[in-house]
C-alpha cells in the first residue's frame, strides 16, 4: 500500500461523509492497477453523493479500462444529466466528449 493511500484511508476514518476523500482513494487505488477497489470508492460517491459530478467522467474511464464500455456510456450519461441540473458546464463538456469518443469507438 503506497503511503498516499493509507494517509487517504485514515483521513476517511475521520470524515467518513467526504466524498473528496473517495475519490481521492479510488484514484489512488487506480494508479495502483487496484481497479476492484477504485470502483468500489466510486460506487459508494455515487450512492451517497450522486451530485458529485467530477466523479462520473472517472468512473466512465475506469470502466473503459476494465472493457465495460455500456457501463463506461451509462456513466457518462448519467454525469451528463448531473451536469446539466447543477449547472456545470465544464464537466458537461468533458462528459459529452468521452462519451462521444467511446461512441466512435464501438
Amino acid at each position: 500500500m503506497s503511503k498516499r493511500l493509507e494517509l487517504l484511508q485514515n483521513m476517511l476514518k475521520n470524515d467518513e461523509t467526504d466524498s473528496f476523500l473517495y475519490y481521492a482513494i479510488a484514484k489512488e487505488m487506480e494508479s495502483l492497477s487496484n481497479f476492484g477497489g477504485a470502483l468500489e470508492h466510486f460506487i459508494h460517491i455515487r450512492t451517497n453523493d450522486p451530485g458529485y459530478v467530477g466523479m462520473y467522467y472517472h468512473l466512465g474511464k475506469l470502466y473503459e479500462k476494465m472493457g465495460e464500455p455500456d457501463l463506461a456510456l451509462e456513466a457518462y450519461t448519467a454525469g451528463i444529466n448531473v451536469a446539466k441540473k447543477i449547472p456545470d458546464f465544464h464537466a458537461l463538456s468533458e462528459l459529452n466528449n468521452a462519451k462521444l469518443n467511446l461512441e466512435m469507438e464501438m
